[in-house]
């Protein structure tokens, strides 16, 4: 045998294969047709929380579909997401950023609790209302953490009153036991190696 005909061999074999794969996979898409609006949460040590979460909200804009943001800890400092919402898709996005930074950096702790109340109240809002797809709770995983807003209230929220065909995203580290358990959806970023260990500071286009 030569090597073209070894070649239309492996052509064969690697066709096969695939059929037999592809007809496996339609039977098992074939059972999948409920729809339902997902609670998906986005934690771990790694980067990339927000940024996929972002990534989802970018897809609806992209499809004509409402859509909100509230950010529960990232303060003052402009980011690229909230301009790009701001100057082109405010229409179908509302965005509001309701912290004032890292509870490091505002060393007011009274004053955290109020902005993440007020963040979660806003939240609620958005979540109640039917024309939002999507909701985004960026960095709210954080909240709860430091018990800001206490996890059993969020996740009673999501239980009894979300809408049914709502997206809820949640992000941020450390993500309660009891939301997770909720949850239909939870991707761990896992962190293997990052440029702020070598000396790297945080830059434009990669974290804001």
């Amino acid at each position: 045998m030569n090597q073209v005909d070894d070649h239309e061999d492996d052509a064969v074999r690697h066709n096969a294969k695939m059929a037999k794969k592809k007809a496996a996979r339609d039977k098992i898409m074939a059972t999948k047709t409920d729809e339902k609006g997902l609670v998906i949460v986005h934690t771990g040590k790694g980067k990339g929380k927000s940024t996929a979460a972002f990534g989802m909200i970018f897809r609806h804009i992209a499809h004509g579909r409402k859509c909100a943001v509230v950010q529960f800890i990232k303060g003052g400092m402009e980011t690229g997401e909230r301009d790009l919402i701001g100057r082109h898709f405010g229409d179908l996005c509302e965005f509001y950023t309701m912290g004032e930074g890292f509870t490091w950096e505002t060393q007011d702790k009274k004053r955290d609790i109020e902005m993440a109340r007020a963040a979660w109240k806003k939240a609620k809002e958005l979540i109640r209302d039917p024309d939002n797809k999507m909701v985004l709770l960026d960095e709210i995983n954080i909240a709860m953490r430091y018990d800001y807003v206490p996890v059993e209230e969020v996740v009673e929220f999501l239980r009894e009153e979300k809408p049914p065909m709502t997206h809820v995203v949640l992000t941020g580290r450390n993500a309660k036991d009891e939301l997770i358990d909720l949850a239909d959806l939870v991707t761990e970023m896992e962190l293997v190696k990052h440029p702020f260990r070598s000396g790297v500071k945080a830059q434009i286009g990669v974290e804001w």
